[in-house]
């Protein structure tokens, strides 16, 4: 799970994100609206932390900065303990998933973040099409117009990494950090290798192709676009 974390405290800030890596997140950390520029139009999260005490932001244009940057993430707000009922009242109006006063339990934090992505991860079907594929989500087991599919564990991870976005260029660092678990541009290789095993066994023998490659970004199953 890929975590944005907006915390100006930059001991506080530290010490979520280590806490956030045990817990197996990919956690990026910044420390003003200003930075949220940096980001690249691809870039996604599965969830944003936002501290509302970051430097030189008016009152609740943080959160609104984040919600139209990315509208479908779930934000968790972190404010100071004197925060004002009304301000928190307002957060959760404007669209805030959950609201923690500080100090809190790191315990607790990731608690809270687990509930919220439970809540909005679940999927809504055990079996997931898309076209002529079926994937089932319980027993992984795959198959293209009736016929079936033997993927190995990573293959069937990186396929259902991808059908979480259909039709969506799915960047390869993003791959390379949520299926992989690891961060960098090392493995990005590793990512066209199994996409090749994907595409050997889902694409061979129909003649629509699922698996897209997007130039310059990444891949993606389904929809229509730039590809080869």
């Amino acid at each position: 799970m890929r975590l944005l974390l907006v915390e100006a405290d930059h001991a506080l800030a530290e010490s979520l994100q280590s806490r956030f890596q045990q817990e197996n997140f990919s956690v990026r950390v910044i420390f003003s609206c200003a930075q949220l520029a940096g980001f690249a139009e691809t870039t996604s999260f599965d969830l944003v932390l936002l501290d509302t005490n970051a430097p030189n932001v008016p009152d609740g244009d943080l959160l609104q900065s984040v919600q139209s940057r990315w509208p479908d993430t779930p934000v968790i707000v972190m404010a100071s303990p004197d925060t004002p009922v009304e301000q928190r009242v307002r957060a959760l109006n404007a669209g805030a998933d959950d609201f923690v006063l500080k100090p809190f339990a790191p315990a607790e934090l990731v608690a809270r973040v687990n509930v919220v992505l439970r809540r909005l991860n679940r999927p809504a079907r055990d079996v997931f099409i898309l076209e002529d594929l079926e994937v089932n989500r319980v027993s992984h087991e795959v198959r293209r117009a009736g016929r079936p599919i033997d993927l190995s564990p990573k293959e069937y991870a990186l396929l259902e990494y991808l059908l979480r976005k259909p039709g969506a260029p799915v960047p390869r660092s993003s791959i390379v950090e949520d299926v992989w678990r690891m961060h960098g541009d090392s493995l990005t290789n590793v990512v066209d290798v199994y996409i090749n095993y994907l595409r050997r066994k889902i694409d061979a023998g129909s003649d629509r192709p699922l698996i897209r490659t997007i130039r310059g970004v990444g891949y993606q199953i389904g929809g229509n676009g730039n590809h080869c």
